[in-house]
């Protein structure tokens, strides 16, 4: 049964619908970093999440080839997300998309080395006669932090955003957003596929003690 990160770590990927402190290690990442609103048609961020996936399922497939990756082990390909920013505002200012600053990404097995990941861009351009070098090796240790199960559209995040908030507050913390520690997202729904009040996405944000 290929490995699932979702069950495999769900204090990372499945949280209950109300705040929690979870610290986070250091993972791998496919990323491709933009700006600009997300929603815009045919615009940059939905071309990485393409070269994403690209790469994604050509490490996924790679046992099926010529390259026969160290320590690897089947596996689904774990859910977009997303780190995201805006120049002078703590965490998102939603009513601004198009001054978002953002970083998307999957993450990698711990198999998979940078030499592997290079090899990985490589053969998805050349099978798919498209350009993957957008496309970089990205590595996070988020530490601490806070999330919350969000339920329903993204335009609403603000809601449970607020609730993180007041939890923080009650329990003696205080948002730590950085230059490098970003508003994160990871989409646990396909949105293609799902209605809006029903769209499951982690929202995640950097914390330290007060």
């Amino acid at each position: 049964m290929a490995f699932d990160y979702k069950k495999e770590y769900k204090e990372f990927y499945m949280p209950k619908g109300r705040p929690s402190i979870v610290t986070v290690p250091k993972m791998n990442f496919i990323a491709v970093r933009g700006q600009g609103d997300p929603n815009t048609e045919d615009g940059d961020y939905k071309a990485a999440i393409g070269l994403l996936y690209g790469i994604a399922f050509t490490i996924k497939m790679s046992k099926m080839g010529s390259r026969q990756i160290e320590g690897y082990f089947d596996f689904v390909v774990p859910p977009l997300e997303g780190f995201w920013r805006q120049v002078g505002v703590d965490g998102v200012d939603y009513s601004r998309k198009e001054d978002f600053q953002w970083i998307s990404v999957i993450r990698l097995p711990d198999f998979v080395t940078e030499d592997d990941f290079r090899w990985a861009v490589k053969e998805a351009a050349l099978k798919k006669s498209q350009d993957f070098s957008k496309a970089g090796y990205l590595t996070i240790e988020e530490g601490l932090c806070v999330q919350c199960m969000h339920i329903g559209p993204y335009d609403n995040e603000p809601e449970t955003v607020a609730l993180m908030d007041q939890y923080l507050k009650e329990n003696g913390y205080e948002n730590d957003f950085s230059d490098e520690r970003w508003h994160h997202e990871i989409y646990l729904s396909d949105a293609r596929k799902t209605a809006p009040e029903k769209l499951k996405t982690v929202i995640r944000h950097p914390i330290r003690k007060v």
